[in-house]
């Protein structure tokens, strides 16, 4: 059974047994998504809430780590999962990988919540000495981890973020990214992760991410979510051009609607748990673009659900989404 929204392509499941109850929405009809939507990965962050590992191991059997980002975020942001995963990474040498996995995507996250969002020159020496500190035992881990299971793509595309937080170079920066598409060539996140490496504040040239946005894009099939990358590349040049009125133009439009029909709205789209996290990205840029068409589309399916990143550029995140909702 499917709803259709809005026409072509904006069609989703609406009978998944697995779909958690759309919480109690703000007076703005808005609410913010959880668990990626899923009662299983509910299931899977309550177990790493409690550091339960046997649970955590159990909760984890319907995904692969190795490959979904989304899952494995969920416990990467997770306070406290760095408390008790060291545990599991000596004494479960069977699932020991998994475990290094989730103890390196942790500890990034980790250190840049030590470091904060703030520009380089207001953070102290001692948020860079913990920030590094958290940052290097998540390389030893994460590069562990893809040595035992070397068809796993996660681990690379949180090197690449490490790789960023600690200035490692554009050698080894690309030699990551080389990794990530050895194993997945489509990989959404990993290109997410270099488009940001690409970024003038991060060393990047003018025009150099979003041509490589552009090409990624142009390779990615009809339905595939690697569409996003457009989406995020022109929100990126917006924070570059210090949030102005830069992205509205028509033929921003045209590029953002194309990139959209290609993706999130063509019927070839896959609804995994955490989809709305690729229809926050094309919200957000259809909005700054102040596209009116397609955003309808967009903000029709995902129905009030909002998910911090990217509205996380804004200073009230929450108070855009809900104004940017109301007006499409």
């Amino acid at each position: 059974m499917f709803n259709r929204l809005f026409g072509r392509g904006a069609e989703r499941p609406v009978a998944d047994p697995h779909v958690l109850p759309v919480p109690r929405r703000q007076k703005n009809g808005m609410y913010t998504l959880r668990a990626l939507g899923d009662t299983r990965v509910l299931a899977l962050v309550e177990a790493a809430d409690a550091g339960d590992w046997e649970a955590v191991k159990a909760a984890l059997a319907p995904f692969d780590l190795g490959r979904d980002h989304r899952v494995l975020g969920e416990l990467a942001d997770l306070d406290g999962v760095q408390d008790w995963i060291g545990r599991a990474v000596e004494e479960d040498k069977e699932h020991r990988a998994t475990a290094l996995l989730i103890s390196g995507a942790r500890h990034i996250s980790w250190g840049w919540e030590a470091r904060t969002s703030d520009l380089a020159v207001n953070v102290t020496q001692e948020q860079w000495r913990i920030f590094h500190e958290r940052l290097r035992l998540a390389e030893e881990q994460l590069l562990e981890a893809a040595e035992l299971r070397p068809e796993w793509v996660t681990p690379w595309r949180h090197l690449l973020t490490s790789g960023r937080g600690m200035s490692l170079g554009p050698a080894v920066n690309e030699t990551r990214f080389e990794a990530a598409l050895r194993r997945d060539p489509l990989d959404l996140e990993s290109h997410l992760e270099r488009l940001s490496q690409l970024q003038p504040r991060w060393g990047g040239k003018p025009g150099q991410a979003l041509a490589f946005a552009q090409e990624a894009s142009a390779r990615a099939p009809h339905g595939h979510r690697l569409g996003c990358v457009i989406a995020m590349a022109y929100i990126e040049e917006w924070v570059e051009s210090e949030r102005g009125d830069y992205l509205v133009t028509s033929e921003i439009q045209a590029q953002l609607r194309e990139a959209a029909d290609h993706s999130i709205l063509h019927p070839a789209y896959v609804w995994r748990p955490g989809w709305q996290h690729d229809f926050n990205m094309f919200a957000m840029a259809l909005s700054l673009a102040g596209e009116r068409h397609t955003i309808r589309r967009v903000f029709q399916t995902l129905d009030g659900a909002y998910t911090k990143w990217p509205w996380i550029y804004f200073a009230e995140p929450e108070k855009q989404f809900a104004r940017r909702y109301r007006r499409a």
